[in-house]
């Protein structure tokens, strides 16, 4: 089959997509949410037969993994999706010209958006639970990783809309192929939206090689700057859950920058690191600091490389800094516009850090493993992005709408 079939069918399924209210949409949505949980055996089988073609150490495992209880937060996502109120017909502007004409602009669907993305087979279903809600068609472009895992998803899908009367090709799955990644990028008047989410690697090749256009969800490269007024015992909370939640994830922490008068508590506030069995990479005003109060086998000397590292395990780097104004500048050549965290209890400090610091999601005392579409309120998320032109932060329901304008008139021509 060639992919402009598919490209087709999404686009000719999005302008029916148009006709179908909010009420039956979310009805929709409900069904799917149940689909998953009474075929939990069937998913759960195809994404172990994904997990058993990787190795267990590998950092991707974890989002690769699915299991009853992850399933459950998904099927739970897609109801919070079904109750939120819909995106669409909302006049964002309206008034009347001097010459009578009325004006009005309201949001609407893009129409067909693309997704690629990389081992997490929980993407497929938020970003079908998003577009469906919004009225985007979408087609998924998965890895070669979670390809069991995204074609039993779809395959779910697609039961439960036939059963419903609704056109299949509203959720497509392309290849997982490097060939369809190409044809989607180049596929212009089929897809108005493309957005990758992934690595540095396929965020880049996306954003250099697209002829559609592309909102970028970029890499988290994500620091944590503990100030001299820093409270240690908040420190060893919010430092420990945002590098060992889940470290494979975009919200994770990958370095810790310290005020070099806390240095002497820098043993008590990476303790419940060591638990984790996190590698430190120390620069050397930190690995003396650390040297005898955390495990030798777990820590070790920092290189230029360890600081702009998205290090999607359990490591992390640590930068020693005499003030904030240095922390924001380790910032600023290092962060990746991601999320950023101050731990202090200096409201000035705090508020200078939050003026300069140029992030999507910038924290005050809690933990960027906030960083995520639910736990903003969203239901779910389509990606993090981290540019500025358009959405930034956790992409849910409003942004992945356009607007269009109405314009109502009796008559009046121009002069």
């Amino acid at each position: 089959m060639q992919l402009i079939d598919i490209f087709e069918r999404a686009k000719a399924a999005s302008r029916e997509l148009l006709l179908i209210g909010d009420e039956r949409k979310n009805e929709i949505l409900l069904a799917v949410a149940d689909a998953i949980m009474a075929n939990s055996a069937e998913l759960l089988a195809a994404n172990g037969r994904d997990l058993a073609r990787m190795d267990r150490n590998n950092p991707l495992y974890d989002r690769l993994l699915l299991d009853e209880k992850r399933l459950q937060g998904i099927a739970s996502d897609m109801r919070h999706v079904a109750a939120l109120p819909s995106p669409l017909g909302k006049t964002l502007i309206d008034k009347t010209l001097d010459n009578g004409l009325h004006l009005r602009r309201v949001s609407v669907p893009f129409g067909v958006i693309g997704m690629i993305y990389e081992a997490r087979p929980n993407v497929s279903f938020d970003v079908f639970s998003l577009c469906f809600k919004s009225g985007n068609a979408c087609v998924l472009k998965g890895g070669r990783d979670a390809d069991e895992s995204n074609r039993a998803i779809v395959d779910l899908i697609h039961q439960v809309l036939i059963r419903e009367g609704v056109n299949p090709s509203v959720v497509e799955l392309l290849p997982a192929t490097h060939e369809a990644t190409g044809e989607m990028l180049n596929a212009v008047g089929y897809i108005d939206l493309c957005i990758p989410r992934g690595g540095k690697r396929l965020i880049e090749f996306v954003r250099d090689n697209a002829r559609v256009p592309v909102v970028e969800t970029g890499a988290g490269v994500v620091n944590t700057y503990f100030d001299a007024e820093g409270d240690l015992r908040i420190g060893r909370l919010i430092v420990n859950n945002a590098k060992t939640r889940r470290v494979s994830v975009c919200n994770a922490l990958d370095c810790l920058i310290v005020h070099q008068s806390r240095l002497r508590d820098l043993g008590e506030l990476c303790a419940p690191l060591s638990i984790s069995n996190v590698v430190i990479h120390a620069d050397e005003a930190a690995f003396d600091a650390l040297h005898g109060k955390y495990p030798d086998h777990l820590l070790q000397h920092a290189t230029a490389e360890s600081f702009g590292t998205e290090f999607m395990d359990y490591a992390m780097a640590i930068r020693t800094v005499p003030s904030v104004e240095a922390a924001i500048r380790h910032i600023a050549q290092y962060g990746s516009g991601h999320s950023e965290c101050i731990i202090t209890e200096n409201a000035q400090t705090a508020a200078k850090f939050e003026a300069q610091v140029d992030a999507a999601c910038v924290y005050v005392n809690a933990p960027t493993s906030f960083t995520d579409g639910a736990q903003f309120g969203l239901g779910a998320e389509i990606g993090i992005s981290t540019q500025k032109l358009g959405p930034r932060g956790p992409m849910a329901l409003e942004e992945i709408t356009t607007y269009k304008w109405l314009i109502e008139g009796h008559g009046q021509v121009r002069a």
